[in-house]
């Protein structure tokens, strides 16, 4: 008998669905595609086909990182603000230590995947009130 943890879905169901919601978000955003294509650590080419219906291709772990990070990241916003500014926290600067005054969008393209837990633990924090 299979228990809930040991179903798994095929990888490129998960790819589908992560890119599915990450295109979703980063049009609520309003995030640019040279800009989605840099978070999700992918040329503006590649990202333009990843967002269609059935992209064929394969996600490094590193990209799936971003995408789950990313996910995260819209799932604490929406808990923690309230509509407005959980769509327009991403683009908006921001003096916490994580950002020095950048976006956070922009810090995350700089800053790369690390950067990406990072801020998810500190929503996650934010959220839990640790």
């Amino acid at each position: 008998m299979q228990t809930a943890s040991s179903i798994r879905a095929p990888a490129g169901d998960l790819t589908s669905v992560a890119l599915k919601a990450v295109n979703r978000i980063l049009t609520e955003w309003a995030v640019p595609a040279s800009k989605a294509a840099l978070l999700c650590d992918m040329s503006d080419s590649t990202w333009k086909r990843a967002r269609k219906p059935g992209f064929a291709g394969e996600l490094t772990q590193d990209q799936m990182l971003r995408l789950s990070a990313l996910i995260g990241i819209y799932k604490s916003l929406k808990l923690y603000f309230d509509d407005d500014l959980a769509l327009s926290w991403i683009k908006l600067p921001n003096a916490g230590p994580l950002f020095g005054g950048s976006a956070p969008v922009d810090s995350l393209i700089e800053y790369g995947l690390p950067h990406f837990l990072s801020v998810r633990g500190y929503l996650d924090a934010l959220r839990g009130g640790v």
